[in-house]
């Protein structure tokens, strides 16, 4: 059961990771988003887009790794390879996004909001992956 929560987590945090990844790296420019982000015009948007552009893709790799950790878990049985690799997958990947909301914290008090939510999930996830 605890293998289940865990996935479910884990899951919940690949999704918000490919969601950040989809406005960083493809809606950057679009004023929805950039002013979510706290940049000041579309100049800045515009100057930032390179930098907002790889910052999304980071996202998005540690959520495939989440994605491809979960299918390695559920695919081998326990203490195979697949199992084994599979959880190691997921918790790095989840361990990621936690250990990336942490600097973002250090950031300022503006993005402690931004942190928690980037950083629940996987934090959820990480602990009962341990005890799964």
């Amino acid at each position: 059961m605890v293998a289940i929560i865990a996935t479910v987590f884990a899951a919940l945090a690949a999704l918000l990771h490919v969601y950040i990844f989809i406005m960083e790296s493809v809606q950057w420019t679009n004023p929805r988003v950039w002013k979510r982000f706290g940049v000041a015009d579309q100049a800045a948007a515009d100057t930032t887009k390179p930098m907002a552009y790889n910052q999304g893709f980071y996202n998005l790799f540690l959520a495939v790794g989440a994605v491809l950790g979960i299918v390695m878990f559920w695919a081998g049985g326990p203490d195979t390879v697949a199992d084994v690799a599979g959880r190691t997958l997921v918790l790095f990947s989840l361990g990621s996004m936690v250990a990336a909301s942490l600097v973002l914290m250090t950031s300022g008090a503006k993005y402690i909001r931004a942190a928690l939510t980037q950083g629940t999930l996987p934090l959820i996830g990480f602990v009962l992956f341990v005890f799964a």
